[in-house]
């Protein structure tokens, strides 16, 4: 997949200023694809040139005027076509993992700090996930939502992500809690030897 694609779909259905997608990536996308705001301005020019989006300006009163986008036919097009298309397998690339790959090369109570750390990022996007979906649904049940939604797509998108996190935070604690077991159970063998 290339930026094209997730800025094309963040755009279906809305229109918003390179400032608002910018927002709506830090926040919502940023689970599945992460893009700094420069490289999402000089895609929406991309964009707008290859006729996949049209821009216009908004006059603003006491702020800087604004360009906003929406998805031409093309875009709508482009869009179909990548759905169409076959979906390449993730991988994970976390140093993290790199690091507890090598957990006994190192310093377990730094690992286990990063571990409590992850962990926490793990629990505060959880909770985002969860105000996201909450507000999406209104005063609907998941499954009345899932059935009679418009726009199905994003909130299946945010349950992955919450999904994502909840796996995420389940493994920190599982893993802190074993490296601190290992670390004890080797202090008390280190202790019994020396006495």
């Amino acid at each position: 997949m290339a930026l094209r694609h997730a800025v094309l779909a963040a755009l279906l259905g809305n229109e918003l200023s390179g400032y608002q997608l910018a927002k709506l990536f830090d926040v919502n996308i940023s689970n599945y694809w992460h893009a700094l705001p420069q490289q999402l301005y000089t895609e929406l020019a991309k964009l707008e040139s290859a006729g996949l989006v049209v821009g216009r300006e908004v006059v603003q009163r006491g702020r800087p005027n604004k360009r906003v986008y929406t998805l031409t036919e093309a875009g709508t097009a482009e869009m179909s076509a990548f759905i169409a298309g076959p979906s390449k397998p993730s991988a994970i690339r976390d140093d993290l993992l790199v690091k507890m790959q090598a957990a006994e090369a190192g310093d377990t109570g730094r690992l286990i700090e990063q571990l409590e750390d992850r962990a926490a990022e793990a629990r505060g996007k959880i909770e985002q996930f969860e105000r996201r979906l909450s507000r999406a649904r209104g005063d609907l049940d998941e499954d009345t939502f899932l059935a009679r939604s418009p726009w199905v797509g994003p909130y299946l998108v945010g349950l992955r992500g919450r999904a994502f996190e909840q796996e995420a935070l389940d493994w920190c604690k599982r893993s802190a809690d074993v490296l601190r077991a290992r670390s004890q159970s080797s202090a008390t063998s280190q202790a019994r030897k020396e006495h």
